[in-house]
């Protein structure tokens, strides 16, 4: 039985991998693509996560697609919200019928000589297949979906209660007048608080240290305006700038006058906590802001349930666990009857899949990242990511669109091969990430390194990006071109 082929394998069926088939159907509409997606179901992260409150933790004017505007008022929107958006762009564009549900990259091999990547596919049931592919384009995200980071919690085996990770929430639990504590401080905590505090008996978020967390509200009022005042297209482009701008406006800031941003982010939550409140304790975090991502509270929600006692926060170190609560170093105990660990993520590469090229493993923490997308030495690949400092999809678009770029320029020059190539060995190397959260250092080891000038340096700045992936040269001399088609050569017609 033939194999399959396809011009391009993009993996995941995310919000990044939907959005980079629209762009290539759009953008190349000569080359033949499918998506292999692991789960059973479109939607990646938006559907995975099926924890009480669960919402964006950027404004939709920018996490929205560029091509698709955002169409709701709320701009800190919820994630069904989020999962049905991304359903009707897939279905709206076709995108949908692509998509080969149930099967998990497992390992890529590049051959030059063919000038393909033989994909091998992985079932739920053991069971694995076999694509080929001229570019495999990578959208699986970076963190494991099977499981998430839990901390060694000393003593929880004594607790007598249910413990319960966000990642793998439990349609069936019911918090009705349940004591809860939440373990962690990150977005999700911020995030299950004000939602579990509706019908909690009460809920204690339960940090080591605070996080810069800041609120706004849920529908922006000149948006708004502008969405009736303007036709949707020219509304969303105008509130995507403003929010573009703003953001990086406030990531300098944060850069340049840490110290003030930091007296302003706190002043701005004292009208919002109780009388006599511990800013200090509770909200002062050990960091800069910035260097790790702001935690964003729409509407005040998270404060308004601290006002109304529904919820408190302990700021403390855990010694232990009894039958029905936590004990703290500090000597208190906090009853609980559900423990909530918001401990975090664990980050993996390219979906935790294996490459070879021409026969060679290739390890990516050994490899060095080309413009934050394609990894030096490896040719026809190319994996999304999108910011720490904004938006995940002003990244994936541009990215998406960088690569349509790039494969209409191999076709053009009739070529198949695209290689990212070092040219200068002792240029300064990096690591990927500059950000201190505690996911990212567990996980640093294992990415590419970033290089100290173009085109291998990561400028976290969407400006910078727009004007690079958009607008810049593809031949610039690190993406070195090769592997010239045949004259009358012709690809196999994709098997369904």
């Amino acid at each position: 039985m033939t194999t399959p082929y396809f011009d391009v394998l993009i993996v995941g069926a995310g919000l990044s991998g939907i959005g980079a088939a629209v762009h290539l159907q759009q953008r190349c509409p000569q080359h033949r693509y499918a998506i292999v997606e692991a789960r059973s179901r479109l939607g990646g992260t938006w559907d995975l996560f099926r924890y009480p409150g669960i919402r964006s933790d950027s404004d939709m004017y920018t996490m929205g697609y560029r091509f698709k505007p955002w169409p709701d008022a709320k701009s800190i929107a919820d994630g069904p919200s989020i999962l049905a958006y991304v359903e009707a762009t897939a279905r709206e564009h076709g995108v949908d019928r692509h998509i080969r549900y149930g099967q998990r990259l497992v390992q890529a091999d590049w051959s030059t000589p063919d000038a393909c990547w033989t994909v091998q596919l992985q079932a739920a049931d053991g069971t694995r297949s076999t694509l080929r592919c001229n570019f495999l384009l990578m959208c699986p995200g970076y963190y494991r979906y099977d499981r998430g980071h839990t901390p060694a919690l000393p003593g929880i085996e004594q607790f007598a209660g249910r413990v319960v990770h966000p990642q793998f929430w439990p349609q069936d639990l019911d918090t009705t007048g349940q004591r809860i504590v939440i373990i962690g401080s990150g977005a999700t905590a911020v995030t299950l608080l004000p939602s579990l505090a509706r019908t909690a008996a009460h809920v204690t978020m339960l940090q080591r240290s605070p996080t810069w967390i800041v609120s706004r509200p849920s529908v922006d009022k000149l948006a708004e305006a502008l969405r009736r005042w303007l036709p949707a297209g020219a509304a969303y482009t105008l509130n995507r700038w403003k929010r573009v701008l703003l953001g990086m406006y406030f990531y300098r800031m944060c850069q340049r006058k840490p110290e003030g941003v930091g007296r302003w982010l706190l002043a701005q939550l004292k009208p919002q906590l109780p009388p006599g409140f511990d800013i200090e304790r509770h909200f002062h975090p050990r960091y800069k802001p910035w260097e790790q991502r702001l935690c964003l509270v729409p509407d005040g929600d998270f404060f308004a349930a601290l006002r109304e006692g529904r919820a408190s926060v302990a700021t403390d170190t855990i010694e232990g666990f009894s039958a029905h609560g936590v004990r703290l170093q500090s000597g208190e105990e906090l009853p609980t009857d559900i423990v909530v660990t918001a401990t975090g993520l664990e980050l993996q590469v390219l979906g935790g899949a294996q490459l070879v090229v021409d026969g060679r493993p290739v390890d990516p923490a050994q490899c060095v990242s080309y413009k934050a997308l394609m990894l030096s030495g490896v040719p026809n690949l190319a994996s999304i990511t999108g910011y720490t400092n904004a938006s995940w999809t002003l990244k994936s678009d541009l990215s998406a669109e960088y690569v349509c770029r790039l494969l209409n320029h191999l076709r053009a020059q009739g070529l198949r091969q695209c290689t990212p190539t070092l040219t200068d060995p002792d240029m300064p190397l990096a690591e990927a990430f500059d950000f201190s959260s505690g996911y990212i250092q567990r996980a640093l080891h294992l990415f590419p390194k970033r290089g100290m000038k173009a085109p291998w340096l990561l400028k976290q700045n969407y400006v910078h990006d727009l004007m690079t992936l958009r607008h810049g040269r593809i031949n610039d001399g690190a993406l070195v071109f090769s592997n010239p088609a045949a004259p009358r050569d012709v690809m196999p017609a994709a098997a369904e």
